[in-house]
């Protein structure tokens, strides 16, 4: 299945953090690395004005795994909860590093504790962007 995920951070070392996450994610039991996009600088998006002062580096990436969609994402928390982020219950406030599941194939669900597709990935261009530097011909998976 392929599996699109949203990277970000805006604490430093950004770079680093988002290169290890992907190294992560690319290790997970059946998973490999399809392609991440190049590295996008920019403002956060709905963030409270005492965090405005701290730019967000964003990649997306794709990965190809045979894990089933909660436990791919229960991973993926994982892996941020290793880097050290910390869920101060601050909607928006800084992160080591935030992984979104934005898609996992054409799967849509609508569970408490995960929508996919991701519910705002469309509308951010953070996300639109690199989605389609590394699948340009990418189809949102819709509600039959």
């Amino acid at each position: 299945m392929l599996a699109v995920v949203a990277l970000g951070s805006n604490i430093e070392p950004r770079a680093d953090r988002l290169a290890a996450a992907l190294r992560a994610l690319a290790e997970l039991p059946g998973t490999r690395l399809v392609r991440a996009s190049g590295l996008l600088d920019n403002a956060g998006v709905d963030v409270p004005p005492e965090f405005a002062h701290l730019r967000f580096l964003n990649q997306v990436a794709a990965f190809e795994t045979s894990l089933e969609v909660h436990d791919f994402a229960r991973r993926m928390h994982a892996v941020e909860d290793a880097q050290g982020r910390v869920r101060t219950g601050v909607r928006n406030a800084p992160r080591t590093i935030d992984l979104d599941l934005i898609a996992f194939g054409d799967l849509v669900l609508d569970e408490p504790d995960l929508t996919i597709p991701h519910p705002r990935a469309r509308e951010r261009a953070f996300v639109t962007g690199p989605l389609a530097e590394i699948l340009p011909d990418f189809v949102w998976p819709e509600r039959k």
